[in-house]
């Protein structure tokens, strides 16, 4: 059987999927605020700006915590595969950027 032009572009297309990250459209990742305040989620773990290990609610496009001596949850929801909100318990909305890994 020969194979076409279609087909060939269909497989390249195909191949060019299987290579995206696959955490591309999930929360996962590190954050960096405008003020310069930085976190990094990992499935159920994150790091928080105050550089704190805790575990927090996780599903792929949300992620909620409460971080020790605080009086709420703070909330984070993906609205792209750059930006995220983050809705402190207290306080206003804010939106955080996807960043690099900080440099050590």
């Amino acid at each position: 059987m020969r194979k076409g032009p279609l087909t060939l572009l269909a497989a390249a297309g195909l191949l060019a999927a299987a290579t995206t990250p696959a955490r591309a459209d999930a929360i996962d990742g590190d954050w960096c605020s405008d003020d310069g305040r930085r976190l990094t989620i990992n499935g159920p773990d994150i790091v928080t700006p105050a550089g704190q290990s805790l575990k927090g609610d996780y599903d792929r496009h949300h992620f909620s915590y409460v971080e020790p001596g605080s009086s709420g949850t703070i909330q984070m929801a993906l609205i792209s595969e750059i930006r995220m909100r983050l809705k402190p318990p207290a306080g206003d909305e804010q939106l955080w950027r996807r960043c690099g890994k900080p440099i050590s």
